[in-house]
């Protein structure tokens, strides 16, 4: 269950990347671009500004989601549909194929990406972002509690992502002209809390959604206590530090 009015507290924070990714895609007239993982639509609907003759669908497999986005729908230019990305299939070949903090809830999306390279029409593009923080004490505290016997959770799914230079070679070896970096940002959230409320709404959504009411208060009284500890507030607010894994390829395999 992904509740869209969690995700979206952040909003201008989780917009960043998706902006710093389109500023690479260098892609001129497009006339159909996929969003895969559009969540709530509040940034798929950039991309009709961007390229006013576009016809732009977002794909995602939350419904609640889905339902969001459908109320900033535009028919004719702007629809979103429900979908799993492991399994969708494009209705004609896509000019651009974006893909924004979504593939790491994927263990093998690494293999996924020649797959949605044929997908791309030629001279076509494909740019996704994922987190890099999995190591950071944001993540590694709620494995840590995660796996704590008394909450009986047995397994749940923790997002993941590879080293880029692992996609260039994937990006590079489905015959793509790849430009990949990364990027940390510094996030300095106020309120209480703030770092609990940000991975509540993404990471650590299926861990609170595994939990009944009584046992997911008490998760969430401990996880804030130990989050508090590892992200003192500041001054300024509380700084949350967070690496992003950035790669755009363009299609050159000739068709």
């Amino acid at each position: 269950m992904w509740d869209p009015g969690q995700y979206l507290k952040y909003a201008d924070e989780r917009g960043r990347p998706f902006a710093d990714l389109l500023s690479r895609v260098a892609a001129d007239r497009p006339g159909y671009i996929v969003d895969l993982g559009c969540g709530p639509g509040n940034l798929t609907k950039t991309l009709v500004h961007r390229w006013p003759t576009a016809y732009v669908e977002g794909i995602d497999n939350a419904v609640e989601m889905i339902e969001k986005a459908t109320t900033l729908a535009v028919p004719g230019r702007l629809e979103f549909h429900l979908g799993d990305l492991r399994r969708w299939e494009p209705r004609r070949l896509v000019d651009v194929l974006i893909s924004n903090a979504t593939l790491q809830w994927l263990p093998d999306h690494l293999r996924l990406l020649p797959k949605l390279v044929r997908f791309l029409a030629p001279d076509g593009w494909l740019a996704f972002q994922v987190p890099g923080n999995f190591s950071e004490p944001s993540h590694e505290i709620l494995r840590e509690l995660a796996a704590e016997p008394r909450w009986g959770l047995g397994e749940v799914a923790f997002p993941s992502s590879h080293r880029p230079v692992e996609y260039v070679a994937a990006l590079a070896g489905a015959g793509c002209r790849v430009d990949a970096w990364e990027t940390t940002y510094l996030h300095i959230l106020a309120g209480a809390d703030p770092v609990f409320e940000w991975i509540s709404g993404t990471g650590a959504r299926p861990v609170l959604a595994a939990l009944g009411p009584e046992a997911r208060a008490e998760f969430s009284a401990v996880f804030k206590a130990r989050l508090r500890e590892a992200y003192p507030p500041q001054d300024c607010g509380t700084v949350l530090p967070f690496r992003r894994l950035f790669a755009v390829a363009r299609n050159e395999v000739p068709r």
